[in-house]
Order: C-alpha cells, then sequence, then structure tokens
C-alpha cells in the first residue's frame, strides 16, 4: 500500500492532478483488472446480501415512494426496478433499488476513522452494467474497485468529527466503481469523483433527533448522483478542481479546515484489490454498533432473572457508539416510545432493552410500535445509559482489524446491589466473531428474509445466478432480481399520495 498525504493547498500552486486523491482514486479504480479470488467471491455475497434486505422492504413506504419516482423514467434499454417489470434510466433504478436496500438498515458495513455501508455502491453498479450491455465479471470488476476506494477514504478520512454525512465517501466509491466496470479513462473518472464529492456533501442531521426517511434515501442520491456525474464526465465536461485540497474544497471548509493533513492508503499500481476484505454484513438489523451490543443482551439474558429486579444498566463503549446511539447523543427521541423505526435503529439503549426481554432480534417485530411501546420494555430502557470507556474507543480504532472492536461491557446492577457484568468485543457474525458469515449465512439469510415473498424455486434461481455471476452474459443480469409478485407491489403503490412525476 502507498501512503498519500492529503492537505490544502493555494490555489496559486496549480496542484499537479496527478498530485491530487481525486485523481489517485480514479487512478486505483481505473488499475483494477485481475481480481483477487477472495475479493471476487466476498463480491458475490454482498450482491446475495443487498438482495436479501431489498426484497424485505419492498412493501416499506419509502421503498415505494423511490420505486414510483423512478416509475416515471422508464428507458431502453435501461435497468430493472426491484419489485417490478419495468426498466428505467439508470440513475433512477440505481435510486429505487438503493433506497430498498438502505431502508432496513441490514446490509454491510465498514467502520474505521468513519462509517460506511460499502453494499451502497452496488444498486448504481448494477443499473448502468444492465443499461449499457456489461457482463457479471464487468460488475464484480466495478464493485472491487468501488469498495476499495470507499474503504481507504473511511479510513483514513473522519467526516463524522465534523457531523459531515458519511454519504460523502460513497460517491466518489461509485463513480470510481463505475469507472473501472466502464474501463473508462483516468481523466474521466477523476472529473467523475471530484463533481459527485462536490454535490453529495451534507450534514449529519439526517441522522440526529427525529430520524426521517431521508437516512434511507441519502446513499440513493449519493449513487445517482455518481451516474449523472459519470455521464457528464464521459460527454467531456469537468469538476471543480482540486476537490479535496483546494483553499475553498472539501478539507478547508467542511473538514480540518486549512491546516488539513490527512493519510489515505492505497494500493500499488498491480497490487490485489482486497479491502472488501476487511467489511462485514450484519446479522441484526440495527446500526452495526449494535450488533455486538445485541448478541452481548442475548447472553446475558440467562443470568438477569427477572428484569423488574434491574436498578440500572450501564454500557460502557466506544466514542462512536455512546455518541451516534447511546445517551451520549443528548437525543431525548432514543428514549421515546413513540418514535420512529429509523430513529429507534439508532438507539442503543432501546435495542438492549429489547434484546434481553426477548432474546432474539426481528427486523420488523423488534421495530413495531406496539413492541416499543410496552410498559415493561420502557420501564427497563430508561433504565439504561451508555458511557465512553477510552480502552473501547482505542480498541474501536485499533489498526489490527484482529483486535478492533465495536462492542462494549454491560454492568447491570440489581435492586439488592448485586452486579452482573459482561463484555463483547465483536458481533457473532463478524469475521472474528464466534460465527463468522460464510457463504452459507448469507444464504440463509436471503432464504430467511424472502421467505413469503420469494417462493422457493425463485429463490433457488436467484441463488444459482448470484453463484455464477462472474461467468454471466449480459442478458444474464436480470436473474439478480428475485421474482416477486408484481401485482401485489403494484397494489401497494397505488395506495400511496402521488407526487410531481
Amino acid at each position: 500500500m502507498i501512503e498519500h498525504h492529503v492537505r490544502v493547498h493555494p490555489s496559486a500552486a496549480r496542484l499537479p492532478r496527478e498530485e491530487q486523491l481525486a485523481w489517485k482514486l480514479a487512478a486505483v479504480a481505473t488499475g483494477t483488472e485481475e481480481l483477487d479470488p477472495d475479493s471476487a467471491a466476498m463480491a458475490v455475497n454482498r450482491v446475495i446480501d443487498n438482495a436479501s434486505v431489498a426484497v424485505a422492504s419492498l412493501l416499506r413506504r419509502p421503498v415505494a415512494v423511490a420505486r414510483a419516482q423512478a416509475m416515471a423514467h422508464r428507458a431502453a434499454p435501461g435497468a430493472r426496478v426491484l419489485g417490478t417489470d419495468v426498466r428505467v434510466s439508470p440513475e433512477w433504478a440505481a435510486w429505487a433499488n438503493g433506497t430498498a436496500v438502505r431502508e432496513l438498515d441490514f446490509h454491510d458495513t465498514y467502520l474505521a476513522a468513519d462509517y460506511s455501508h460499502p453494499g451502497d455502491n452496488i444498486p448504481p453498479l448494477l443499473a448502468v452494467a444492465q443499461h449499457t450491455g456489461r457482463t457479471g465479471a464487468d460488475l464484480l470488476r466495478g464493485a472491487v474497485a468501488a469498495y476499495e476506494i470507499h474503504v481507504a477514504l473511511v479510513k483514513g478520512i473522519c467526516l463524522h468529527e465534523h457531523r459531515i454525512d458519511h454519504v460523502a465517501h460513497l460517491g466518489a466509491a461509485t463513480a470510481g466503481g463505475l469507472g473501472a466496470m466502464l474501463r473508462l479513462p483516468t481523466q474521466t473518472v477523476y472529473q467523475a469523483v471530484q463533481q459527485v464529492v462536490h454535490t453529495t456533501t451534507a450534514t449529519r442531521q439526517s441522522r440526529k433527533g427525529d430520524i426521517s426517511s431521508w437516512k434511507a434515501y441519502a446513499p440513493a442520491f449519493a449513487g445517482k448522483a455518481a451516474i449523472e456525474a459519470v455521464d457528464r464526465a464521459m460527454r467531456g465536461e469537468t469538476s471543480p478542481s482540486p476537490v479535496y485540497e483546494g483553499e475553498d474544497g472539501f478539507l478547508a471548509w467542511m473538514l480540518d479546515g486549512p491546516e488539513s493533513d490527512y493519510t489515505v492508503l492505497l494500493p500499488a499500481p498491480g497490487e490485489p484489490r482486497r479491502a472488501i476484505l476487511d467489511t462485514y454484513t450484519k446479522e441484526h438489523s440495527a446500526e452495526y454498533q449494535a450488533q455486538a451490543i445485541i448478541d452481548l443482551a442475548r447472553r446475558l439474558r440467562e443470568r438477569t432473572g427477572p428484569l423488574r429486579n434491574v436498578r440500572s444498566i450501564v454500557l460502557h463503549t466506544s466514542h462512536h457508539t455512546h455518541h451516534v446511539i447511546g445517551s451520549g447523543a443528548n437525543d431525548p427521541q432514543k428514549y421515546d416510545p413513540n418514535a420512529d423505526r429509523e430513529t429507534l435503529d439508532h438507539s442503543v439503549p432501546y435495542i438492549f432493552a429489547v434484546a434481553l426481554e426477548d432474546g432474539t432480534w426481528h427486523h420488523e417485530r423488534s421495530y413495531a410500535p406496539e413492541r416499543a411501546r410496552r410498559p415493561s420494555t420502557v420501564d427497563l430502557w430508561r433504565r439504561i445509559t451508555t458511557v465512553e470507556d477510552p480502552e473501547w474507543t482505542r480498541r474501536y480504532h485499533d489498526p489490527d482489524p484482529d483486535r478492533r472492536a465495536f462492542g462494549g461491557r454491560a454492568v447491570i446492577t440489581l435492586d439488592d446491589g448485586s452486579v452482573i457484568e459482561d463484555q463483547l468485543a465483536v458481533a457473532d457474525a463478524h469475521p472474528a466473531g464466534a460465527r463468522p458469515f460464510d457463504r452459507s449465512g448469507y444464504i440463509g439469510k436471503f432464504r430467511t428474509l424472502t421467505e413469503g415473498i420469494v417462493g422457493e424455486d425463485a429463490q433457488d434461481a436467484f441463488l444459482d445466478t448470484a453463484t455464477r455471476l462472474a461467468d454471466l452474459p449480459a442478458d444474464g443480469l436480470d436473474g439478480l432480481f428475485p421474482a416477486v409478485d408484481t401485482d401485489a407491489v403494484a397494489a401497494y403503490d397505488a395506495s400511496l399520495p402521488k407526487g410531481l412525476f
């Protein structure tokens, strides 16, 4: 790996494009050729994972709204919209399908200096692959390149400390992935990366207070913008440059300011692209920092006795967990039984309470309004707080992935003064966990989430297609859209209010 130091340069310095981060990201994309076999296999797993969570969210309102907007932009050849037989312009297919993937907060994740859901790169790549007649091998190359860029940015540049939403890294990764998939010139990808970074930078208010449906839309918006940026760059249009290092650019005004100095590690020419192997998926439909906490609650359940005897529960955890989904966020909504699903899945006190009571977690039942308002749950929930523990913060950022930890330590004090303690570093499904996800885990997740929505024969057909992705011809990509009852989807969509399109 090569260390690239990224800092602010005055306009008068005329920083050569080859020294700019956007160019270096583009070069990684366009230099992605023969794929590491393990990386390609993991990309197949993530295609399966995305389909699982997208199908499970088809009849959720934000997904239906995005789908309805997309359906007004039909095109040929176009790209498929999940849940329909319709083909639309690729940026709108990416919008609809990306929202479906993101809605349940249930696909893959990577946590380092910042946060990310690298699987968000796949819907725009698939949409453009369909529209432009690319093969399964092309799609895999684009996905592996996008993950490589995404992970590098998340490792090197923290957005959260400046309250910038993490999709600012997603757009650059998607543009790079599209460039790799389409075999575009480095110059074209460079312009597209700069444009999408410039246009998709937003604040983290989308994840504060009353969290709205925009949380599901934000990554799809970045994917849509990346496709549009690539289209303009292919037509010869240029972008704000240098977007990262300019004196009025991203680093200078959005991040650490004029004194910014970041280090981004990127593979050398010819070095295998293996960053996707550092990422991990979710077994539970909740914020990733809550994955190990759910598993910890399930493990503690047998030791606590009647939960009415619990005086208090304190979760000792990392800075990120405490301040983003814990009581350190200072969001009263995180303790509100009338909060919406998006808010509850960013409340680790709620999540721990339900997991402790139920001993399980379900992507719908665990968030149901009647579940959140259960008196015993509300009582327990309000006795749970989080604190930042410097050791857990250090482990969260440990450069060694085998020592990195995203969990915490629970201290349960009972009414009689006795204390029960336990801790868990990583979720059971994490690569370093008790039950790491392998291909069978992804397949099991797909069958569980699509049960009753996708017939068994259609499940088998999708899985057969996905596992043969590297060998699929262009017309085989339709098989990556599991067959569902399109009439039921259309009926639900028809019940919603109309918009402009």
